[in-house]
């Protein structure tokens, strides 16, 4: 199995420990990774903000890249730490060339290789247990792209039910957005803080020490809300939970 690296512009800036989960996790299960380095953003903040056009330039930049190093390299799939970006990739692209034959053609069939990391892990390699062991109590946020665009539910608990010494929790309002939205957090910072706080006294309400989730910037949004807050409870990507060279590399908020 040989897989192509698609990493968010979150973890390449600032969490690129996730990255190294991710690499570590796959190489231990025999997976071999390849790095496009020419790929950049996937255009969803332009989409988001209403750029079409300039979201259709980067979309094509993607494309180009990734296709290039799939006749390089001969990838199976495409694995992205981010169920926001893999749906920016695997879902919208074909929507932003809808008018365009020859690009929507190009996107799906791209897209059709995109796979968020437990979705990669649990559905295409068959793997529920990786081998990880982490004490703790844990709850698990689901970003909002993972779970109603993608429908990824159930992987990312299998993998961390199975982590040793890690008991994972219920708890309220799992289903609620973390408030992040990308830009909505920006044009809308006082409804944001509300829905972040909202998550967040329902985290401390479950007795839980370590926030998981797959996607780094529901993460980063709370962790940035809960250091305001003077909460210490761990943050991790669930790529850090898994790696087994250092499970217990989390982000403290």
């Amino acid at each position: 199995m040989k897989a192509a690296l698609f990493i968010p512009c979150y973890v390449d800036a600032m969490y690129p420990e996730v990255g190294v989960g991710v690499v570590r996790t796959l190489r231990n299960l025999g997976v071999d990774i390849v790095y496009p380095e020419g790929q950049t953003c996937c255009g969803q903040p332009a989409f988001n903000s209403g750029f079409f056009e300039e979201s259709r330039s980067v979309a094509k930049h993607f494309m180009d890249v990734f296709e290039k190093e799939r006749e390089k390299e001969g990838f199976d799939y495409i694995v992205c730490p981010s169920g926001s970006c893999a749906t920016m990739a695997s879902h919208y692209y074909p929507f932003i060339f809808k008018d365009l034959p020859d690009e929507r053609e190009r996107s799906e069939e791209l897209g059709h290789k995109v796979r968020e990391f437990s979705d990669f892990l649990v559905n295409v390699l068959g793997v529920g247990d990786v081998g990880a062991k982490m004490s703790g109590k844990a709850v698990f946020h689901t970003g909002c792209h993972q779970r109603r665009e993608l429908g990824i539910l159930n992987e990312p608990r299998e993998l961390l039910e199975s982590v040793g010494g890690l008991e994972l929790l219920e708890w309220e309002n799992e289903e609620l957005c973390c408030g992040f939205g990308g830009t909505f957090s920006v044009k809308m910072p006082e409804v944001s803080t509300a829905m972040a706080d909202e998550k967040i006294d329902a985290l401390e309400k479950s007795g839980a020490d370590t926030l998981v989730s797959c996607d780094s910037s529901c993460l980063m949004h709370l962790a940035g809300r809960m250091k305001r807050r003077q909460t210490g409870t761990r943050v991790m990507h669930l790529a850090e939970v898994l790696d087994p060279g250092n499970p217990v590399n989390g982000k403290v908020g």
